[in-house]
Parts: C-alpha cells; structure tokens; sequence
C-alpha cells in the first residue's frame, strides 16, 4: 500500500475526521489516479485511508479513518446500502430523492440521484471513477433498480483530470422522467437537465414557498432564475389550495428558452389554466428585467431569487458578493411592504454568515428594511454532516419587508 506522509501540524483537520487532504498539506508520497492510500502523520501515524488524485488540489479524499478497514468491493457495497438506508430516515415527499451525496455518505465525488424508477449518477473524483462499475452494481443492488444513466459532465471533473462522460452505464429507457414533489409533478430529462436532471435540494423550499402562498395569498409572484419553474409550481399550488388563484400574476424569467418552455408545461401538467391566472415567461437576462421593472413601477407580493452558483470557491467570493447583493438590491426594491422575498445562494464559496451581511447591505442600499423570519438550506437527504462543513453549500433567507 503506497503512503502520503502529511507535514507537521497537517494532521490536524484529519484527526478531526476531515476528509480532504490538500496538496500542500503532503511532505511526500503519491500513487496512481484513484488509488488507495495510507495517509499518515509526519511521524507515522495512521490518519486514514484515502482516493488519491495526483492533479487535484485536493489531493486526497478518505474513505475510512479506521485502521482495519479494508477498501475493497464489499466497503462500497456496504457505503451504498447505508447511504440508501438513511433516506428512510427522513420523510421525503417524493420520488425524486438524492441516494448518495457525497462526503456526507462516505463517499467524496458521488452523487446519486433516483428519479422514480431510474437512478442518475455524477463521478467527480478520481477514487469513485476508478471503482465505477463495483459503485454501480452495488447502487443497483442497494434499490433493487436496474437503470442507471451517468451525468459526470459537471467542471469537477477536469480538476481531476477526468473527461466528461454521459449516458446509460446499466440498463437504458426513456430519459424524459416526470416525479412526484409534495402535491404536484414536476418533469425533467436526466440526459439534458442541470446537475443529474433537477434541483432536488430546493424541494422543502418549494413546499415552504407553497406554504406562505397559501397563508399570505399573494396576487403577483415574480421567480427570478427560475429554471424549470419549481417555484412557480408550488406558488400555484398553495394559492389553489387556498382559492385564491382568481386574479393572480405570476412572472417566470430565465435566460434559457428550453427551460421556461418545459416551466410553461409545468403549468399544464398540474392543471393550472382557465382560472383567471396571468403567467409570463420571460426568456432575458434577471438584472435587466429587474431594473426595467423597477423602472416601469412594477411590485410584486412575492419574489424568488435561485440564482446560479456565482462562487465555486472562496476566491471567487468578492466578486460574487457583488453580482448576489446587487440582484438583492433590486429585488428588495420591486417588493410590497410586507411581501416576502426567498434569496439563495448555492455557492460553496459564500458562508452562510456572509450570505446574511450581503442581503443586508443591500438592503441598506435599497432603502429598505426587513425581517429575516426563517433561514432555509438544502433538503434533508443531502446532508451536512458534523465533521465537513463545506457541505452546507445551499444557503437560504425568508426575509419579509417590513410595512410601511
């Protein structure tokens, strides 16, 4: 078994049970792409056993901080059957559910969505490419499925030195899927889609925004980046639920023409028409119809800002900071005293503490002033676990303006 020998001091974050080992952390040692290796203090003690990527800044990843613990075909089968085993869990309302999520299952660089009867996977690291077809068989064996289609087309993978690879990896059928998410539908294509097909982390949030449409009964929604239209979805969902559809205005943009035109059957494919609702789909830029809304005197009772991610690193977050609070700056402007704007981040360069101090400044920007009445994040089957805090990448806030 090939060694990495850590430099003094390093050793810290893995004894804390940290599963990164960075580039500059390692003293010597090295291995082929996805090999397993004995990480190791400076003076030779046992730290973890690990993926090692020989292009990664990241330059391993544990699989197991047990000394005994052998990494074999029968670790993997066993990690997939516990990662698939913990969403029973959780009450997951829906047949769209994330199975592996990496770190947080013991697994860094897997992501393994089910969309009903099919299973969606991304292999992002070096150690779970080179174990690809035992990880494979043993999801299969995990949900007693017999489809699996592979999405490893994410930017994750050039930083291992890994080339983008899609289609069926076991079984085939169609990839155009339609699940079911609380009390609606929602459809996708696992081959085209974002990340494995759909954002399943914004699904409690989707429900919470059905939630306060209900309670609140808003006349006009604007859902900013809206993709495919989730929001909107689940904003029609509550105001059904509350009879309050009659009159309503709902304003969908996205710079993808695709997107909104399945958003648009979304509508359909819940039953939304004919009941006196207004919806547009604007396919443009979200800055400039912010702005143009701003100018024409538009507000809105309820505004949705998902925007993309904007830092993918810490190095990345100034720059970031500055694109979220301008977008936070005009929303804010566009919203009704007392109406309710959900603002997200999806950028694991931006904490969730600065996150909250970028809404604010633009608040103080705008002139306008709220209450931060909950703080969202990702749903529960893509866990942040204990000893990895970088897996709290989604961030959200309710805030709501405070009356005039």
């Amino acid at each position: 078994m090939k060694t990495l020998r850590l430099k003094p001091g390093k050793e810290r974050s893995m004894q804390r049970r940290h599963p990164w080992v960075f580039e500059s952390a390692i003293a010597r040692g090295g291995a082929d792409s996805g090999e397993t290796v004995r990480v190791e203090s400076h003076d030779g003690t046992f730290l973890a056993w690990a993926a090692f990527s020989p292009l990664s800044k990241i330059r391993a990843r544990a699989w197991s901080f047990v000394e005994t613990q052998r990494i074999d075909a029968a670790f993997f089968v066993a990690a997939c059957a516990r990662a698939v085993a913990a969403r029973g869990l959780f009450d997951l309302q829906s047949d769209g559910v994330r199975l592996v999520h990496g770190e947080a299952d013991g697994l860094p660089g897997l992501i393994v969505d089910r969309y009903g009867d099919t299973l969606v996977a991304q292999f992002l690291s070096a150690g779970v490419e080179r174990w690809k077809d035992v990880l494979a068989d043993a999801l299969l064996r995990a949900t007693g499925l017999t489809k699996l289609y592979e999405r490893s087309d994410a930017s994750g993978r050039e930083r291992e030195g890994l080339k983008p690879v899609t289609g069926w990896l076991r079984g085939e059928g169609p990839t155009e899927i339609t699940i079911r998410e609380h009390d609606w539908k929602l459809s996708l294509d696992i081959a085209t889609g974002h990340k494995t097909g759909f954002y399943l982390d914004q699904r409690d949030s989707r429900q919470r925004f059905a939630e306060l449409a209900k309670h609140r009964r808003f006349k006009r929604v604007l859902n900013c980046f809206c993709y495919t239209g989730g929001f909107t979805v689940a904003a029609l969902a509550g105001l059904k639920a509350a009879g309050a559809l009659e009159g309503a205005e709902l304003v969908s943009v996205d710079s993808s023409q695709p997107a909104l035109d399945r958003a648009r059957g979304h509508l359909a494919l819940n039953g939304f028409g004919g009941e006196g609702i207004k919806a547009e789909f604007l396919d443009a830029n979200v800055n400039t119809v912010l702005r143009e809304f701003i100018d024409q005197g538009r507000t809105f009772d309820a505004i949705v800002l998902d925007p993309p991610k904007f830092a993918p690193t810490v190095a990345h977050a100034e720059r970031a900071a500055r694109a979220y609070k301008d977008i936070n700056r005009l929303a804010l402007k566009l919203l009704e005293p007392g109406g309710v704007l959900l603002t997200f981040s999806c950028s694991g360069g931006i904490s969730a503490d600065l996150f909250h101090k970028i809404v604010a400044s633009a608040g103080l920007d705008a002139g306008v002033d709220g209450y931060i009445a909950e703080r969202l994040g990702a749903a529960p089957d893509h866990p942040m676990t204990i000893e990895f805090p970088e897996g709290e990448y989604l961030k959200g806030l309710v805030v709501v303006r405070k009356p005039a």
